[in-house]
């Protein structure tokens, strides 16, 4: 079984009344993929991720995305809280995410979106703490700051989404407990660095994400002139994990099958309460 750790099944590139997000992931469960995590960005979805996992049958996040925070009030942390508390025994619930920090937005770089960045990632850090979940936590061009705050606020386990750092960054995550997400980005054949990290990391280190409808891999996307041209992007969706870890499979040189264990092995210890859905009937 494959597990996708990061898919926005809620997003509304799949329609407004989740039909195409159904489809989608019927032809996934085809594919072999048995648990997708469903990741909050803002208050507003909270009930909608929660509602989505129960009727897929997978698992969902809780929590702010930094790219959300510039329209979110401080009474969306108490909400938070709220939820957290309200739904602490369900068994979807299984991190608090997508948080973390973004510094590759340029509107997000201003000193102020910065410190209101760190202002909410930290007080989710402690709702984590508080609430004994691990993290799923968003790392654009800001790997060392969400270490230093991780170090002060340490959570014991959790996932670097969409991991595209240094190696010594990599282990640094690492060495707190965390697993590193890899998707569709290593997929180029470009993204030199992330490959080699992709092929070179300890297995044990490695999750697989598609981050969809977001990150599409290399076949299923569709460059600016081709889309001036009139030619579709591609849907990407968590039905290509299978091909992703394909080609990660290749980089490393191993089997697909022994990759596939391994990947949803590293699921289950960095968000461990997706070992009770994993082994439900």
């Amino acid at each position: 079984m494959w597990i996708d750790t990061h898919c926005h099944l809620d997003a509304p590139e799949f329609g407004a009344d989740h039909a195409l997000t159904f489809t989608l992931r019927e032809r996934a469960a085809a594919a072999g993929v048995g648990l997708c995590v469903i990741p909050a960005v803002e208050r507003s979805n909270f009930d909608t991720v929660r509602a989505l996992a129960h009727r897929t049958g997978d698992a969902y996040a809780l929590g702010i995305h930094p790219l959300c925070v510039p329209n979110a009030q401080d009474d969306d942390l108490a909400a938070l809280d709220a939820a957290l508390t309200a739904h602490r025994d369900d068994p979807r619930l299984v991190a608090v995410g997508e948080i973390g920090l973004d510094f590759f937005v340029p509107a997000l770089c201003t000193t102020a979106i910065r410190e209101r960045q760190a202002f909410f990632y930290r007080a989710q850090l402690r709702l984590a703490r508080q609430h004994g979940l691990p993290v799923i936590v968003h790392v654009r061009r800001s790997a060392d700051q969400l270490l230093k705050h991780l170090r002060e606020l340490p959570t014991g386990s959790g996932i670097a989404h969409a991991f595209n750092g240094s190696e010594q960054q990599a282990q640094a995550f690492v060495d707190m407990g965390f697993k590193l997400g890899f998707g569709g980005a290593c997929t180029f054949e470009p993204a030199r660095q992330l490959r080699r990290l992709a092929a070179e990391l300890p297995m044990s280190a490695l999750v697989l994400e598609t981050d969809a409808p977001d990150i599409p891999p290399q076949w299923l996307y569709v460059t600016a002139a081709e889309r001036a041209a009139g030619r579709a992007q591609g849907v990407n969706s968590p039905a290509e994990l299978p091909r992703i870890g394909a080609v990660v499979a290749a980089l490393r040189g191993m089997a697909v099958a022994e990759l596939q264990a391994a990947t949803t092995a590293n699921a289950l210890q960095a968000l461990p309460r997706l070992a009770a859905l994993e082994l439900a009937p």
